[in-house]
């Protein structure tokens, strides 16, 4: 009978990435890794607005992921850690995320572990947001109007 392991937490597997000979001078060509598909835009501005709405009825706190990482593999193990965080991507290396303190605090520190591991000139940035910045922001391509989705549209009445 063979003894179950117990799962490594994200940081273990970058050590062991690290471990098996990737560093920071370890880039990989875009075909090497395939990015993870991103959602509609529709779909990620619903997700958004969702956020907009929970934020007004539960504690806690709004902020965005973003990053520059110039490594196919570490990239790709960021983005998949922050989705099974509960983060959502609005861009490919944009997320978004309505958590309490502790779990940004918690991305935070795990984050820099992770950057702190490997030579780079990457970077890795965490910013809280508030619901009045999120209602104000407005959304340019792909024939959408956020303004409506959101409900905001100007109207003048005679």
């Amino acid at each position: 009978m063979t003894k179950k392991r117990k799962p490594l937490t994200f940081v273990e597997t970058m050590r062991l990435i690290k471990k098996a000979g990737l560093g920071g001078g370890a880039v990989l060509k875009a075909g090497d890794i395939k990015e993870m598909p991103l959602e509609e835009l529709n779909g990620r501005i619903r997700k958004l607005l969702g956020i907009y709405e929970t934020a007004k009825k539960t504690p806690g706190m709004i902020f965005l992921v973003m990053y520059d990482i110039e490594n196919n593999k570490v990239r790709t193990h960021i983005a998949k850690y922050l989705i099974r965080k509960g983060c959502i991507r609005l861009q490919k290396s944009v997320f978004i995320a309505q958590k309490p303190r502790n779990v940004f605090d918690e991305l935070h520190n795990t984050l820099k572990e992770v950057q702190d591991m490997y030579d780079n000139e990457d970077s890795i940035m965490l910013l809280p947001v508030s619901t009045d910045e999120i209602h104000a922001m407005r959304v340019i391509g792909q024939n959408i109007s956020f303004e409506m989705i959101t409900g905001n549209p100007n109207t003048i009445i005679f």
